[in-house]
């Protein structure tokens, strides 16, 4: 049987993360004050490196697949530190679905599990939809 057991690195790197989040979305809510999303930013970028380690996380970034949605994330960030936040945020927006978007299938399947959900996630039309583009990509 397969421990579910995790390092306090992990933890930690979730936390980070879901720091991040949560400070973006502060950020958004108030009118896209560019210190929180920036916060949130580094936030979440040092979650995602202590979640996964470091090295899958350079490996990530940079495979050329992913190369659309890196430069897209980093450009966002930048803008958002120079003072254009909704600008900045969009181009985030659009890199992290590039860069992320093998893991959209995972995720769906995960939803359709959960109870209250999951019902809605499996209607045929949800459904038909969720199949359009599983298989795609593989994540890391």
């Amino acid at each position: 049987m397969v421990s579910l057991e995790m390092s306090d690195r992990k933890k930690i790197g979730l936390g980070l993360t879901g720091f991040g989040v949560f400070f973006s979305f502060l950020g958004i809510i108030f009118f896209f004050d560019k210190g929180l999303i920036a916060m949130g930013n580094i936030l979440f970028m040092s979650g995602v490196a202590l979640t996964i380690g470091l090295r899958s996380c350079i490996q990530f970034f940079m495979k050329p697949s992913n190369f659309k949605g890196t430069v897209s994330f980093g450009l966002g960030f930048l803008l958002v530190i120079i003072g254009w936040p909704v600008i900045g945020m969009m181009a985030e927006a659009y890199g992290f679905i590039v860069l992320f978007s093998g893991f959209w299938p995972t995720l769906a399947v995960f939803l359709q599990k959960v109870p209250i959900i999951g019902w809605l996630f499996q209607q045929p039309f949800v459904r038909s939809f969720i199949e359009r583009f599983r298989g795609k990509r593989v994540p890391v």
